[in-house]
């Protein structure tokens, strides 16, 4: 497939940290969707300024990287006690002081923390700002960049992908907005796929999130605020952007 003079090519979407080095490092921009948690987390912490430093998830090196960047290190859900910033979008919200942040994840932290050195430019998003990122990349990136889509997905106890349909959905979102503002953009059969499931699904967004395996999983575990806010479609103007080790939001 080839990139247009004046358009952008969409030329892929694919899954996990396979699917990121396949199609991510030669992309002028890789968008990263981990929308149960990192990716809308990270939508959080751009809305209050907060700078993210993507890190490998359960990596021992974690603790000193912090330190050595002079961030606060976020830990798991299951370890948040107190005040301790989580993966939690709920943590992140109510935080106070906190202005750089170590959060690591399996999927999409790990990912874009790949992608760092390797990628163009490196986007987070989810379903908060998937209006905004679409915009900002149609106002940026008009001379036929190359442009894909990772769906971070889940893992499963082995270690393989689990394809997440709210990430699924999160990448739909994406090129549903970017084709809205751009008819002339080519979709890949994957790409038109994605963004033909949100379509589908747009109009009960909330109940799917919370009735889909992960949402399931959130909620049987006491975790319902971070579907809530994973739900809060388009209410972000914030577009999270990887500037070397950290992401910085360039949004309005």
């Amino acid at each position: 497939m080839r990139a247009r003079s004046r358009g952008i090519l969409l030329g892929r979407f694919d899954w996990g940290s396979s699917g990121a080095s396949a199609i991510g490092t030669d992309a002028g921009v890789a968008i990263v969707v981990d929308v149960l948690s990192f990716t809308t987390t990270l939508s959080v912490a751009a809305d209050r300024g907060i700078e993210v430093l993507p890190y490998r998830w359960n990596d021992d090196s974690a603790a000193q990287y912090a330190a050595d960047h002079q961030a606060v290190l976020a830990v798991g859900r299951n370890e948040a006690v107190g005040d301790a910033v989580s993966l939690s979008p709920a943590t992140v919200r109510s935080a106070q002081g906190l202005e750089r942040l170590v959060l690591p994840s399996p999927n999409g932290s790990s990912i874009a923390h790949s992608l760092a050195a390797t990628s163009g430019v490196c986007i987070g998003a989810a379903l908060r700002n998937a209006s905004a990122v679409a915009e900002w990349i149609s106002d940026n990136h008009r001379d036929g960049t190359a442009l894909s889509v990772i769906a971070a997905g889940e893992r499963w106890p082995d270690g393989t992908l689990r394809p997440a349909v709210e990430d699924l959905l999160g990448a739909g979102a994406i090129l549903a907005e970017l084709v809205a503002r751009r008819p002339d953009l080519a979709l890949s059969p994957e790409a038109e796929i994605a963004a033909a499931a949100w379509h589908s699904v747009s109009d009960r967004l909330a109940a799917v999130l919370a009735q889909c395996a992960s949402g399931r999983e959130f909620l049987a575990a006491g975790y319902a605020s971070d579907v809530a806010v994973a739900a809060e479609v388009n209410e972000s103007r914030s577009v999270p952007v990887l500037d070397g080790h950290r992401f910085v939001d360039r949004g309005s």
